[in-house]
């Protein structure tokens, strides 16, 4: 605080540092997770056309063996299999797509607390500076 007066000094390089810090910082959290969600949406996507495929052909085989009785039977059996253990197989890539996700937007979530404590944290320092009592006489006591 500057005596005789309201001004305040304030370290002009480290305050423009932590406002160029945040500014760096969270637009590149959120294109992050943006990124996440889109490689979750790719991976999902991905499981499912596999998934697509392996019934397809799974489907084209048990049709081109319905004259034999007892292999139609085994590949329906089989393309059973098949169909669930895909089924099976997506939706683990999507528990761990997900998982991914949420482990990824908590640190970003943490990271961003952070950077917001150090701007309140900034904020409280100033407001606290701004209202130290002066130690001169105010000027209405300086005219009465």
């Amino acid at each position: 605080m500057i005596p005789f007066t309201n001004n305040v000094v304030v370290d002009e390089d480290r305050m423009l540092d932590i406002i160029d810090q945040m500014r760096v910082a969270i637009p590149e959290q959120v294109k992050q997770a943006e990124k996440l969600l889109a490689e979750r949406d790719r991976t999902m996507a991905q499981a499912q056309e596999e998934a697509n495929r392996t019934i397809k052909l799974a489907r084209e085989k048990s049709e081109g063996l319905l004259e034999r009785d007892s292999i139609v039977e085994a590949a329906q059996v089989r393309s059973e299999q098949i169909i669930q253990q895909a089924q099976l197989d997506a939706e683990a890539t999507r528990r761990e797509a997900d998982q991914y996700v949420l482990d990824s937007l908590s640190t970003l979530e943490i990271e961003m607390e952070r950077i917001l404590n150090q701007v309140r944290n900034g904020i409280r320092a100033l407001q606290h500076v701004n209202q130290q009592p002066m130690e001169a006489s105010s000027p209405n006591e300086e005219l009465g």
